[in-house]
């Protein structure tokens, strides 16, 4: 049997990037501390990967990298939660100058981490609860996401209708959204969760679509489906549209990629509403949270990128057809204004 520490070896190096590769080696102009000397590194210790979404948000973890003239190493332990602790003890043993946390699960990252920061390690954390108020937690304002999805589905349903809910607890970006789930029923009595599903067992959105055929033959009473999570969402339409179902179900999810604007955008599609960040910006903010924290700063414990409402409606009468013309033709979701001292340089767009 092949041992788990040569699994690591082999699965660490795979996923390797280098950004920057030390091109400001002679320091930021008027930079503070360590980025005046410049050649530094830091790391990346993923847990999830799967999807637009986290595409998205690694380009803009490199695009902010280079910018800063910082070489950049991934670890992607593809939803492992153990091999993502042992990947963070690695990233330590390299020497990196910081580390982004990527998503996790609580329970097994929230000892290394605490450990990675006794050492002087300075750690900042993207949607995994590291129970650490020397870690500061990058958001994208989970709880105002799931808010705005659910304005809409109120809007546009009323507030009384049987719905679906897809959830996998313990993941922290999906645990704050419940808990906005979980105050708007009580706010409206009339909204009834008659199914409840979810996994995160990839293809997740292959394997969500398996598991919405099967509630949706015992619940055909359904109207709504709330789905947090685009990978979830992308799942639900699949077995909605399988059903065919899609004029008498709406999805209402979190999160946006071109995939999704595409299915968004289909004849009669019941996918009508997300609430989103732009996680090419989210992935540029916590590499400047990190700049800034590697400075001795601390950039807060929470810092939150706010999220934009896009329903379908928005998308064909914008004609809005990919991600950058969301940016384009919706301001609000190119930029966010966060994290942004003046000594550091911001990627070039365009």
């Amino acid at each position: 049997m092949i041992k788990r520490r040569t699994i690591l070896t082999a699965a660490a190096a795979a996923p390797f990037v280098l950004s920057g590769r030390f091109a400001l080696a002679a320091g930021l102009p008027g930079a503070p501390k360590p980025f005046d000397k410049g050649g530094l590194r830091i790391a990346l210790v993923r847990y999830l990967s799967t999807g637009d979404f986290f595409q998205a948000y690694l380009a803009g973890v490199e695009r902010q990298a280079k910018a800063l003239g910082i070489e950049l190493r991934v670890f992607d332990s593809r939803q492992d939660a153990a091999l993502q602790r042992e990947m963070l003890e690695q990233a330590v043993g390299l020497g990196v100058d910081g580390i982004i946390v990527q998503h996790g699960l609580t329970e097994t990252m929230k000892d290394a981490v605490a450990r990675a920061v006794d050492g002087g390690m300075k750690v900042v954390a993207f949607d995994v609860n590291c129970e650490n108020p020397k870690v500061p937690q990058i958001e994208q304002s989970d709880r105002d996401l799931a808010r705005l999805a659910l304005e809409q589905a109120v809007k546009d349903n009323g507030n009384a209708f049987p719905a679906g809910y897809v959830y996998v607890a313990g993941i922290a970006p999906l645990d704050r959204r419940d808990e906005t789930w979980q105050k708007v029923k009580a706010a409206n009595p009339g909204i009834r969760e008659v199914a409840r599903w979810g996994t995160m067992d990839n293809p997740i959105a292959n394997a969500v679509a398996n598991q919405t055929g099967a509630v949706l033959r015992a619940n055909p009473g359904i109207k709504v489906v709330f789905a947090p999570y685009d990978e979830f969402a992308k799942g639900v339409k699949i077995a909605v549209d399988e059903a065919g179902r899609n004029k008498d179900i709406k999805i209402y999810s979190a999160d946006i990629s071109t995939a999704d604007i595409q299915a968004m955008r289909e004849p009669d599609s019941a996918w009508v509403a997300t609430a989103a960040t732009n996680p090419a910006v989210v992935g540029e903010v916590c590499v400047r949270a990190l700049a800034v924290h590697m400075t001795g700063e601390f950039p807060g414990q929470q810092v939150i990128v706010p999220p934009t409402l896009i329903t379908r409606s928005d998308l064909i009468d914008k004609s809005i057809t990919n991600m950058q013309d969301l940016g384009q033709k919706m301001p609000q979701f190119e930029h966010a204004d966060v994290v942004v001292p003046k000594w550091l340089p911001l990627p070039r767009r365009g």
